[in-house]
């Protein structure tokens, strides 16, 4: 890993350690979520939701407007709230794609227990994610764009891929 990396890592981290939501980009969320939406948004850590309050608004000032996308913005991380993943556990996560790529993508399709437990669920949460999402009565879009938040695209093929690419590029500077 390159230097510029590690110091985005520990920038990462101590964004991890510190970040809360503030209380007006709070409020602003009740125009885009929907009251089950919200109670999943609730569940997640305070740096989780600081990071998905990041990335809403980096999209809103590209000029994003679609409605699935700001859900998805939101809710793409929803599903480590299913099993809760801690600080620690993400070191060992970025430590593990750092040091063995291959074997991390072995290690999350195991039972979210032991050892593997980080990365079962860096792995899973997109799935989880977008099954809490739809019971929460989000539309299929935006559940798909949650599901697939982590799969690399390439050329887009639909206005999902499109959207998916939105997200990316700004979950990945966050």
């Amino acid at each position: 890993m390159n230097p510029s990396r590690w110091l985005y890592r520990v920038r990462q981290f101590w964004h991890a350690l510190t970040a809360r939501p503030s209380p007006e980009a709070l409020k602003h969320i009740q125009y885009i979520l929907n009251s089950d939406q919200l109670a999943l948004f609730a569940r997640l850590q305070a740096s989780e939701q600081a990071h998905a309050l990041n990335v809403l608004s980096q999209l809103e000032e590209q000029g994003q407007t679609n409605p699935d996308l700001l859900v998805a913005a939101l809710l793409h991380d929803v599903g480590k709230a299913r099993h809760r993943l801690f600080i620690w556990d993400r070191v060992v996560v970025v430590l593990g794609r750092a040091l063995f790529p291959q074997k991390v993508d072995i290690w999350g399709e195991s039972p979210p227990e032991g050892w593997r437990r980080p990365y079962v669920i860096a792995a899973q949460h997109p799935a989880w994610g977008a099954e809490m999402a739809a019971e929460a009565g989000t539309s299929d879009i935006a559940v798909e764009i949650i599901r697939r938040h982590q799969d690399k695209i390439g050329v887009p093929k639909s206005e999902i891929d499109e959207l998916l690419l939105a997200l990316q590029a700004v979950d990945d500077m966050n």
